[in-house]
């Protein structure tokens, strides 16, 4: 019996538990339960061929956005399918894209939902953020001859040593229908060393620097400031995860001393944490407000409470200084880009493997400082609260580093053009395509 055949019976068997589990978690939050069919690769029959672009959750979704972008205005002819495996990234997906865009879940890896599900979508292209290698899903699209593109491709040496252990079962995934965009030379040389060919990895840089922020997103920033107090110091904890919220509020509780009446927005990375991130306030006698409730309390109250969904840049925005979170705890932190493009100087925690490239970029460019510990944290905080004219000088080497890193959105175009023989690129696609030496 192969290393595949007892895979996919493993998946098997493991699909009844996952079901349960999202059923069991659909009990406090009712969006476990949507799509419970999608998950097993039933849906809607697509008539025309698509595009299908999947990002596994709601980092990966909001890193899509620019490419999604590009996507639905290059090829606006053909129909785009958007999947992803979690609800927050569901909800992210359905912020991005039109009222009744076809977002789904992805299947389960087992053969016969893997099957049902392309049959559904009829996918010309597939574009898969970052790396979600499915064995049975790719399989299943080289049999049909659906080209396959690891777009924003990232692998760390702790995975590389996990997939050599499994060989046999992913020896067959790096087959010539699948093309792997890695965001650096490094993460390029580790795909090459689990089977990919030389001749299949291009290194075309991370789609996050592609970012683009909202219209007026930094002027309403600026208003919600106010509604604060406009000479409040004004920090902001990002995407903050369990066992970091704790450090998170030593540090504010420290910088008080210095600054009393400063504010801190803290901001869990999920949503189905509010209530427990409330109830850890509650324990430890912080007063706070909630961003669903304002006004309320927010201008006096010392920690505001993010309990909302797709308001992180707009929060980064208001903010002197912004701490990303993830990072004090080991989970390998989350997007540095955001608040750095804002303009806002950046604290990360010693554990950013995630992206480690960019966080070594903005560290070593003065655009991002280490904290290990709530104590550094509050030091840092101190010290730049204290000194707007630095903040702004930090906030503009952010800038200009995300400015520079750009187009990694039209050098994934350049690759998927090739298989969309059909579509007419724009002028600036065949520019860059003739500078790329195609």
């Amino acid at each position: 019996m192969t290393l595949r055949l007892v895979y996919s019976w493993l998946i098997r068997c493991a699909v009844p538990a996952a079901l349960v589990v999202l059923l069991w978690r659909g009990l406090a939050d009712r969006s476990y339960w949507r799509g419970l069919a999608q998950r097993l690769g039933f849906g809607t029959s697509l008539r025309t061929p698509c595009l299908w672009l999947h990002a596994v959750s709601l980092g990966e979704m909001s890193a899509a956005a620019p490419l999604l972008r590009a996507l639905r205005g290059r090829y606006p002819h053909l129909p785009l399918v958007v999947t992803t495996a979690t609800p927050a990234g569901r909800a992210r997906a359905e912020a991005l894209l039109p009222k009744g865009a076809d977002i789904r879940f992805l299947p389960y890896d087992t053969p016969g939902s893997v099957r049902r599900f392309l049959a559904r979508t009829q996918p010309r292209v597939a574009l898969i953020m970052e790396t979600e290698l499915w064995p049975n899903l790719l399989r299943e699209c080289e049999r049909r001859g659906v080209p396959v593109l690891l777009a924003s491709a990232r692998l760390s040496s702790k995975s590389v040593s996990r997939y050599q252990r499994f060989g046999a079962l992913f020896r067959g995934v790096f087959t010539p229908n699948l093309v792997v965009a890695a965001q650096t030379d490094g993460d390029a040389e580790r795909f090459r060393a689990i089977g990919a060919a030389a001749g299949q990895v291009h290194v075309t840089g991370n789609v996050k620097f592609d970012l683009e922020l909202a219209a007026g997103v930094i002027q309403a920033g600026h208003e919600l400031r106010a509604e604060f107090g406009a000479d409040r110091p004004v920090w902001i904890a990002g995407s903050t995860h369990a066992g970091e919220e704790e450090q998170v509020l030593d540090a504010h509780a420290l910088l008080q001393a210095a600054a009393p009446d400063a504010l801190l927005i803290l901001v869990p990375r999920h949503k189905d944490r509010f209530a427990a991130v409330a109830d850890l306030l509650t324990r430890r006698g912080v007063e706070f407000a909630r961003r669903s409730q304002m006004p309320g309390r927010a201008d006096t109250a010392p920690v505001l409470l993010a309990d909302t969904i797709g308001e992180l840049a707009l929060l980064y925005a208001c903010a002197d200084v912004a701490f990303v979170g993830g990072s004090l705890v080991p989970t390998g932190g989350h997007n540095l880009l955001e608040p750095a493009a804002l303009g806002v100087p950046v604290l990360t925690g010693p554990s950013y493997r995630n992206s480690e490239e960019i966080a070594q970029l903005l560290l070593a460019r003065g655009a991002a400082l280490q904290v290990n510990s709530a104590a550094d944290l509050a030091a840092a905080l101190r010290r730049l609260v204290a000194d707007p004219v630095e903040c702004r000088r930090i906030g503009r080497i952010g800038q200009e580093i995300v400015a520079a890193n750009r187009g990694s959105v039209e050098r994934l175009m350049i690759l998927i053009e090739p298989w969309l023989p059909a579509a007419h690129p724009s002028p600036a696609v065949g520019q860059a395509h003739r500078s790329a030496g195609h």
